[in-house]
C-alpha cells in the first residue's frame, strides 16, 4: 500500500469581488462564498457578516480537528453541537473608537456524543487546543476562550 504524504506547507490563495458596499463573493479552490450584511445595515442578508464568518471559522475548525483526533485515536463521535457566544465591541465598525481588541468573553459550548474514556477526553481537548489553527489565532490575539464540554457517552 502506497501512503500519499500531504504537504505540510501549502499557500492559501483566495480571491474576492465587492459586489455592493456590503456583499463580498468569496472565491477559493472551486468553491464560492458570500459575505454579506444584514438589511438594517444597507446588505442583502445573503451571508455571515465579517465578524459572524471569523466565529463560524471557529466553530467550523473546532469540528475538523477534533473530529480528526477523534478518529487517530480511534474514538467514535456520533454526535457534536458546538455553540459560540462572544461580547463584540462594535464602536470600531461603526467607526467611532478604534478598538484594540473588539471580542472579548468567549465562550464555546461543544455537546459531544462519544465513545471516549476520560482520559482520552482529556487528551482530545487538550490537543484540540494545539492544533486548531483558528483557535489558535484567536487566543493569540487575547481574546479569552472558555470551552465548556458536555460529554454524552454512547
Amino acid at each position: 500500500m502506497v501512503t500519499i504524504r500531504q504537504k505540510t506547507n501549502v499557500q492559501m490563495k483566495l480571491s474576492a469581488m465587492a459586489e455592493t458596499h456590503a456583499r463580498t463573493r468569496i472565491k477559493v479552490r472551486d468553491v464560492e462564498g458570500l459575505i454579506d450584511e444584514p438589511e438594517a445595515r444597507g446588505g442583502t442578508n445573503q451571508g455571515l457578516t465579517p465578524t459572524e464568518t471569523l466565529m463560524a471559522s471557529l466553530i467550523g475548525c473546532t469540528n475538523v480537528i477534533t473530529q480528526r483526533i477523534a478518529h487517530g485515536m480511534g474514538v467514535v463521535v456520533s454526535a457534536m453541537d458546538i455553540r459560540v457566544s462572544v461580547d463584540f465591541d462594535r464602536q470600531g465598525v461603526m467607526l467611532e473608537k478604534d478598538i484594540e481588541q473588539p471580542f472579548s468573553d468567549l465562550v464555546m459550548d461543544i455537546d459531544i456524543t462519544t465513545d471516549a474514556t476520560e482520559a482520552q477526553m482529556a487528551a482530545i481537548k487538550s490537543d484540540l487546543a494545539k492544533f486548531c489553527p483558528v483557535a489558535k489565532v484567536i487566543r493569540g490575539s487575547g481574546i479569552n476562550v472558555t470551552e465548556n464540554w458536555n460529554v454524552t457517552s454512547i
